[in-house]
């Protein structure tokens, strides 16, 4: 039987509840209120207008090294979600530093107090935006050579520590493509190799290295960028690989991050014609990105498109604002824009139109913004994790980093994979009159305090064959640093001279194998001062050089 008091006390509860609304207004819930990240996301989703939903769905670039007046009326007027950093943004670390703070701060002055996502590429090696400083690394094929899936933590760490100092707090990588076609311009020593199962340890480890430093991991690009020669920013390659073998060889990196709690992906400008998606870019694919990712491969994480203004992208609909609709319906939860657009250009105006009018569509933003919300209030949240507000006290101490660059001259000398051994070791008095021939003024600098005598030939776009040889006739032994498959024919225009002849190639695509006329030749799959010092200290016999091409 109820009680005669349960009416009144519900009566009683309802009212407690009605007068804790009218002193706790919905208002003051923000990005700081306590609560399981998911439910909170959902609250502050729930309270957001149409347009500051799909503003978060934005991450710009912006033009200068400072806080542009459009980024910022972007930020603080509509609230997007987040900005990008790019090469061009970077004068010095102290400017750099500075402009975030700005940035954070407009956005955290908003009602609901929520921090940027603050985005970079800092893959290692031969993708860095963000230099002076900061640690030129052997990158991820130099890991790949070596195998030990400690170094790929440690190099998630190091970047990752040295991003968070900057206030970054997401980082485009670990790349997890496979380096499945030696032609691929694009790629290149981007990827850890062409085991799928390595590269997927690999990658895993450096995003946990990241995690440890503060920094969200972005694994791309989406279902694989390695088995092509063509380059996504300027055209739409189509990679013939049915669903089948995606599965199996593309698709296993992202498997194995998925189950180590992958926070972000990266999707690709990519056609896959031999799948249900067809020509249409897995970017903008609702097979890849919600049957295959989210579906099949359970991923409950965000994802973000490459640049947008990227023409694999843009080729396939013929204006940025329908491909960012498309963009959207197909599973992205976030929009990556190189440049920042006016405040009512057409993508803003024609995909705020759409949400009015459709209402599939403005649940789908809608529940775009819940995961971006999702993934800050997570991991900016977490102990450990970046500071929206960096200190530039810190940033002087701690950048260049002296463990990091201890780190990375082990991780290079680990990497030197030698191909022709028989010339090594060569004293410099063996060597008589050295010739170092290259483009790049770390091998210069290596080759000279290696051989102090030597004479040089350098290079900025393309080298001449004749002039090679004019240089090389003076010369006992040249010391040729290659870097793209034209220089193959370089190096063949040597082969009349009958010099001794030693070859270090920085890229996966261009070196001699085993049993060519050379002398000595080793892949060192860097341009970065460590790996050059590594190479030569190799030739040099003081190290071996243990690296297996990956």
């Amino acid at each position: 039987m109820r009680s005669p008091l349960a009416a009144p006390r519900r009566r009683i509860l309802l009212f407690s509840f009605l007068v804790f609304l009218t002193l706790h207004p919905l208002r003051a819930l923000d990005f700081n209120s306590p609560g399981d990240p998911a439910v909170l996301a959902e609250a502050l989703a729930a309270r957001m207008s149409d347009e500051e939903a799909l503003a978060q769905t934005f991450m710009f670039g912006w033009t200068g090294t400072g806080p542009s007046p459009l980024i910022l009326d972007w930020i603080r007027i509509r609230r997007i979600g987040g900005i990008k950093v790019f090469g061009w943004n970077i004068r010095d670390l102290e400017t750099l530093t500075e402009t975030i703070g700005i940035l954070q701060r407009a956005s955290l002055g908003g009602p609901l107090k929520i921090p940027l996502l603050a985005a970079t590429d800092q893959e290692g090696g031969m993708v860095r935006h963000v230099k002076d400083r900061t640690s030129d690394t052997p990158g991820n094929m130099a890991i790949g050579a070596g195998a030990f899936p400690e170094d790929a933590y440690y190099a998630g760490y190091y970047i990752g520590r040295e991003l968070a100092l900057l206030g970054i707090n997401m980082n485009f990588a670990p790349v997890v493509d496979l380096a499945t076609s030696r032609d691929s311009v694009l790629l290149g020593t981007r990827s850890f190799g062409e085991d799928p199962v390595q590269a997927g340890i690999l990658g895993l480890a450096f995003m946990r290295g990241q995690t440890r430093a503060g920094i969200i991991s972005t694994a791309k690009h989406f279902p694989g960028h390695g088995a092509t020669s063509l380059d996504s920013h300027g055209t739409l390659p189509r990679i013939a690989a049915d669903e089948r073998l995606l599965w199996d060889r593309e698709l296993v990196p992202y498997r194995m991050l998925i189950r180590g709690g992958l926070p972000a992906v990266m999707s690709g400008h990519l056609a896959f014609p031999r799948t249900p998606a067809g020509d249409i870019p897995a970017s903008l694919a609702p097979w890849f990105l919600q049957t295959l990712l989210r579906n099949r491969m359970g991923f409950r994480g965000m994802v973000i498109t490459d640049d947008l203004r990227m023409h694999g992208a843009f080729l396939t609909t013929g204006s940025l604002s329908r491909t960012a609709r498309q963009a959207l319906w197909a599973g992205n939860d976030m929009l990556l824009i190189s440049s920042t657009p006016g405040m009512n250009d057409q993508v803003w105006t024609e995909l705020l139109d759409w949400m009015k009018r459709e209402r599939p569509f403005r649940e789908r933003v809608r529940d775009a913004a819940r995961r971006v919300l999702a993934l800050k209030l997570i991991h900016l949240r977490r102990e450990g994790a970046a500071s929206p507000i960096p200190d530039p006290d810190r940033l002087r101490r701690e950048i260049p980093d002296p463990q990091a660059e201890a780190f990375f001259q082990d991780l290079a000398a680990r990497s030197v994979t030698v191909i022709k051994k028989e010339g090594i070791p060569l004293d410099p008095a063996s060597a008589g009159r050295v010739l170092l021939a290259g483009r790049h003024w770390n091998f210069i600098n290596a080759g000279r305090r290696a051989y102090p005598k030597a004479a040089v030939y350098s290079w900025e776009e393309s080298a001449n064959a004749a002039t090679l040889r004019t240089f090389a006739q003076g010369a006992d032994t040249v010391i040729l640093c290659m870097e793209n498959p034209g220089d193959l024919q370089l190096l063949e225009s040597l082969r009349s001279l009958n010099k001794r002849t030693v070859v270090f190639s920085v890229s996966a695509s261009a070196y001699p194998d085993k049993n060519s006329w050379v002398h000595a030749a080793a892949v060192l799959y860097s341009t970065a001062e460590e790996s050059f010092i590594a190479g030569f200290s190799v030739l040099l016999g003081r190290i071996n050089g243990g690296g297996a091409i990956p």
